[in-house]
């Protein structure tokens, strides 16, 4: 009896390792062992320091992404004035784009122990640029786009990515509250850096100095963040992107949800670029206008904090449907704020579609590097259908329409994934 026990036990062991092998992701012994012995503190001024400073990160990096409404506004009817609303919004775009885009490469770089090497140069790209931009003058479009645009946007995405993975290093049980806390950052940056743009690009300050202080804010927040936070330096097995590219190409679920986010996100841009901008287009005061990112923001957080309490009750892929809908009769009326609920489930629903959990990262990233062009095409599309004349139905209702189709997708994954269960059972009772 023992025997067939030690064979059975041999036989599972080779296959798992087998099954890791063809995933490129085979632990060593040594690395087995560090892990065993030295776990996760789960608390200590170090692991909380961590977390403030990948915070402070979030804040200032999705915080200045979320902002760009503010220069939007101020780009298109004061600074920018000869260039259409759709090729100013290509400095936003593509700040999004590249901020998502560069995890690609900074995800691989924190695996090989690059980490500290990219948040100090992550921050300089993020710092140097916003006092550049302090130096533009009026008409000067492609100087604006080069440092806002594409180098803040590789500066942010040296730093997303890696100051999300160093902190639930240090946490174990702790880490869904950990992972809050940190992500919390980016509505609350959102809502901070609208009020404090606004009062100094529209104020007596100026534009030049206006940015300045922006930029010397925004760097402090970074070197503090830098000063905190640090890495356990545990031996970290890694996952074969190729592996797992092949694997997700010949399923279903994964590309529907991928096209159902990307088509989600591409609407979502709209409200988020020019809401400030139609608001004041549209007779409303001025002072409150400059306040509709900030409503906008604050209801993020609201969304951010109910959706994973919901969607436990309702199930994730149900809730999602439910909420892009929604979303989609919003934006197109123009009485909407943001889909906040689809952009707090996108991480959980990829989740619940990962069969193997240690594929969780690749999945993530290829995800992500599909949907990223959302950020870069949303926007630009609603600004050349808006136009010099500001028809603002003509974008509205194609963000509108657009989002519909994604929320498709979703509903297209909940009846492919009950027809499998269907057949499934069959099977089984045949």
């Amino acid at each position: 009896m023992s025997t067939k026990s030690a064979i059975h036990n041999t036989l599972t062991t080779n296959k798992k390792l087998d099954d890791l092998e063809e995933l490129g992701h085979v632990p060593s012994s040594n690395s087995q062992t560090a892990c065993s012995e030295s776990g996760p503190p789960d608390g200590g001024f170090r692991a909380w320091g961590t977390v403030f400073g990948c915070f402070l990160m979030q804040f200032c990096a999705f915080g200045y992404i979320s902002s760009f409404g503010v220069y939007q506004d101020y780009y298109t009817r004061i600074y920018l004035t000869n260039y259409p609303p759709s090729a100013i919004s290509w400095i936003g775009a593509l700040t999004s784009f590249l901020a998502v885009n560069i995890t690609l490469i900074s995800g691989p770089l924190y695996n090989r122990g690059w980490f500290y090497h990219m948040v100090i140069a992550g921050s300089s790209l993020q710092s140097l640029p916003l006092f550049a931009l302090s130096f533009a003058k009026p008409g000067q479009f492609y100087m604006i786009f080069m440092v806002q645009g594409i180098l803040s946007g590789i500066g942010i995405g040296l730093t997303y990515g890696p100051s999300l993975a160093v902190a639930s290093q240090h946490f174990s049980r702790r880490r869904t509250l950990v992972m809050s806390l940190v992500t919390s950052g980016t509505p609350l940056g959102s809502m901070i850096h609208p009020i404090m743009l606004n009062h100094l690009l529209n104020g007596t300050i100026g534009f030049a100095r206006g940015v300045r202080a922006s930029a010397g804010f925004v760097s402090a927040l970074l070197l503090i963040a830098c000063l905190f936070m640090r890495t356990r330096e545990l031996p970290v097995p890694t996952v074969s992107y190729t592996a797992v590219v092949r694997k997700c190409s010949r399923e279903v679920l994964f590309i529907l949800v991928t096209v159902g986010i990307l088509l989600c996100q591409t609407g979502y841009f709209f409200p988020v670029f020019y809401l400030q901008l139609d608001s004041i287009k549209h007779g409303i005061d001025v002072h409150f206008s400059f306040y509709s990112f900030v409503i906008m923001n604050a209801a993020c957080v609201v969304g951010r904090c109910t959706a994973g309490i919901i969607a436990t009750y309702t199930g994730v892929l149900n809730f999602t449907i439910a909420s892009t809908v929604a979303c989609s009769a919003i934006i197109t009326s123009m009485i909407a704020l943001s889909d906040v609920a689809n952009i707090a489930l996108v991480v959980p629903l990829i989740t619940e579609f990962t069969p193997d959990l240690s594929e969780l990262g690749a999945r993530m990233g290829i995800c992500f590097a599909f949907t990223s062009f959302s950020g870069l095409v949303g926007g630009p599309i609603s600004g050349a259908l808006l136009g010099s004349q500001y028809r603002w139905w003509i974008p509205s209702l194609f963000s509108g329409f657009i989002t519909f189709v994604g929320s498709s997708m979703f509903v297209a994954m909940r009846l492919y994934r009950r027809n499998k269960q269907k057949r499934s059972i069959a099977g089984g009772d045949t």
